[in-house]
């Protein structure tokens, strides 16, 4: 886990905040704002930059996914967790369309949050700072050239945009990110640019990275969006 990480704590349960804050895995670890609602948190994230941010659903003013998208299309590269009232698939589901990286159901053991956190914020950094591997191939991302370690090491060079693709995908670990969460992440809320340039880019990108682009196996369609398969 990062030392000193900036993390914005969202929640109108007093008591859930108090209970954070005295946990010495929180205040060892983190540099911790605090907000009880959705507006609240959106102010902070305009004045600062977070590696976290812990955001409650039922928040009274506003839903939390509906807080988490307005973070996405304001381009918060944070990590984002979730924190529900109910483990469904239906709730699963709406939470990574709204661009959060995972959740957690209340009430939730301390030890299961941390996990959680220490995975997303260590798969964050190996992102940004390192390589990574989507299939038989190893992306560099200070390069944009995809290495085919299984098959003679053929090199595949990306554009910025197919690589903003592959790295938002990535960090989505199987996840199916919709559409809208990608374009808006890759290209901006208030750009301009529609879902037929993300397709096309995905077209792109397929014809280089896929053994058959019309049969995909590493960067999938699925109902509602897309993923890449680990």
């Amino acid at each position: 886990m990062l030392k000193e990480a900036k993390l914005l704590l969202v929640d109108d349960d007093d008591a859930l905040r108090q209970s954070l804050r005295d946990q010495p895995e929180f205040y060892k670890s983190f540099s911790i704002d605090e907000a009880s609602s959705g507006s609240e948190a959106l102010e902070f994230i305009k004045r600062k930059t977070y590696e976290l941010v812990l955001l409650d659903v039922g928040l009274p003013d506003m839903d939390g996914r509906s807080v988490c998208k307005s973070m996405r299309s304001a381009r918060v590269k944070a990590c984002i967790i979730l924190m529900t009232g109910a483990d469904t698939e239906a709730n699963t589901s709406a939470s990574s369309e709204a661009g959060a990286d995972d959740y957690v159901t209340k009430p939730f053991k301390l030890s299961n949050l941390l996990s959680r956190i220490d995975a997303l914020l260590n798969h964050r950094d190996n992102i940004e700072d390192g390589t990574f591997n989507i299939g038989p191939y190893m992306c560099n991302p200070s390069t944009k050239i995809m290495v085919d370690t299984e098959h003679g090491g053929n090199k595949v060079k990306v554009t910025e945009k197919e690589l903003e693709i592959l790295k938002f995908l990535f960090g989505a670990r199987d996840k199916i990110i919709s559409r809208d969460v990608l374009l808006h992440e890759v290209w901006g809320y208030n750009s301009g640019v529609t879902t037929h340039t993300l397709e096309t880019h995905v077209y792109r990108l397929r014809q280089k990275i896929e053994r058959d682009p019309s049969n995909a196996e590493l960067l999938v369609t699925e109902p509602g969006g897309y993923r890449l398969k680990p």
